[in-house]
């Protein structure tokens, strides 16, 4: 289970460092793609296979489906660790994820979130959990956490 947050930069090249603690977890091929919340998703090929074909499971005639496909499946690459621990993130995944020089990298269970940094810190100053509204609050009491 991935967890916890690093900050690495993101080099002239495109290339970011993956914590050795995350990289014991994805492996070193794996998959990222967009995610939510204008950040990239990792996920080791174990995992995402499970996510593959549960988006290819979706009837080709469920429009939300259709999106959800174009946008994960379409945006995915397979990456491996270089020799200094490093991926290379293409540039339009880059732009997709404000992705600048310095980057935020969270567990988040079974993946693992790219971030820019100013993102992940404004979210954790003003969209964390002291700024949700009482329908979101209401979603989580149903989790039963």
């Amino acid at each position: 289970m991935s967890k916890g947050t690093y900050n690495h930069s993101i080099d002239a090249k495109g290339r970011l460092t993956i914590p050795a603690r995350f990289r014991d977890e994805l492996g070193e091929r794996f998959v990222v793609t967009r995610g939510f919340d204008d950040c990239l998703a990792a996920y080791s090929f174990g995992k995402w296979t499970t996510i593959e074909d549960k988006l290819n499971a979706i009837p080709i005639t469920n429009t939300a489906g259709r999106k959800l496909r174009r946008v994960i499946l379409g945006n995915a690459i397979e990456c491996e660790v270089d020799k200094m621990g490093r991926i290379l993130i293409p540039a339009n995944l880059r732009a997709l994820a404000h992705l600048k020089k310095d980057v935020s990298l969270t567990g988040v269970g079974d993946f693992i979130e790219i971030r820019d940094n100013a993102l992940w810190n404004d979210f954790n100053e003003n969209g964390g959990l002291d700024n949700m509204t009482e329908e979101e609050l209401a979603k989580l009491e149903e989790l039963d956490l």
